[in-house]
């Protein structure tokens, strides 16, 4: 076991994405209590609209959120929905039943199979944080992008709900939580750039800050107990009274910057 879950190949197979329910918890909490920043699947889809017309890849399509943007914004005549999560895959196609030209792939994104030079958007959104070598997906997006395709990557800051952190530290629920690495060690805000463009000319670069605003112990809990960098009881119920019991029963707010690079190929 690695020390960041996130790099964590078996808990990513598994714990973390073997089931959608969890994470339908995870960005319903957030949904929730999020006060400011724009949806980022309506961003990346108005960015991928200045690219060229014919095969998109979302590629880390989790439940399809950006892959219906894509599809309603764009109408491309191939769409892949690509993820190694047998059940995220199956939530995607649920949602995109009945559309066009749309296809599921299941897979290891360091390695798609998919012919040199054939798709004109690839999309990376919050996903290449799980690689220990992100260059080498981008090298992969570089081969199969047709000449003048675009790459959009996304990824968010590694101070992301910091303030979350020092809660659960301070709760004595997690101790280590302020002090352990952030998740998105590998593809952050800060390097992604820097990432990219050791294989595609980086175009354009934005930063957008989102804030969140969670109300009460219980809403704290049921995001939490979805996050991976604590070590928390299982029971959501049992979070919320210690974090009452400890810290009081909130609000707490927080942040994290959401980073868009548009890059074009060689």
């Amino acid at each position: 076991m690695t020390a960041n879950p996130f790099l964590d190949t078996d808990r990513v197979r598994h714990s973390l994405y073997g089931d959608a329910d969890r994470i339908a918890q995870r960005t319903s909490a957030l949904a929730r209590a999020k006060t400011a920043g724009p949806h980022p699947a309506s961003v990346i889809a108005d960015l991928a609209a200045t690219g060229l017309r014919g095969t998109v890849i979302d590629i880390g399509c989790g439940r399809g959120t950006t892959t219906v943007a894509l599809a309603e914004r764009l109408d491309p005549p191939r769409l892949v929905a690509f993820d190694q999560s047998a059940a995220l895959l199956a939530e995607a196609q649920s949602r995109l039943t009945g559309r066009m030209g749309v296809e599921f792939l299941r897979g290891d994104f360091h390695a798609i199979d998919l012919p040199n030079t054939s798709v004109g958007v690839a999309v990376a959104a919050f996903c290449l944080y799980h690689s220990p070598r992100p260059a080498t997906v981008i090298a992969e997006i570089a081969r199969y992008l047709a000449p003048g395709g675009l790459s959009i990557t996304v990824t968010k800051s590694p101070d992301s709900y910091r303030a979350l952190d020092e809660l659960i530290s301070a709760s004595g629920l997690d101790p280590e939580a302020a002090t352990r690495p952030s998740l998105y060690e590998t593809f952050h805000s800060h390097n992604q750039a820097d990432i990219v463009a050791t294989c595609l000319d980086v175009q354009q670069i934005v930063h957008h800050e989102h804030r969140f605003r969670f109300t009460d112990a219980d809403h704290i809990a049921k995001y939490v107990a979805t996050n991976p960098k604590y070590r928390l009881p299982s029971d959501t119920h049992e979070i919320a009274q210690r974090l009452r019991d400890t810290v009081g029963n909130g609000p707490v707010e927080t942040t994290s910057t959401v980073t868009y690079v548009v890059a074009a190929r060689r």
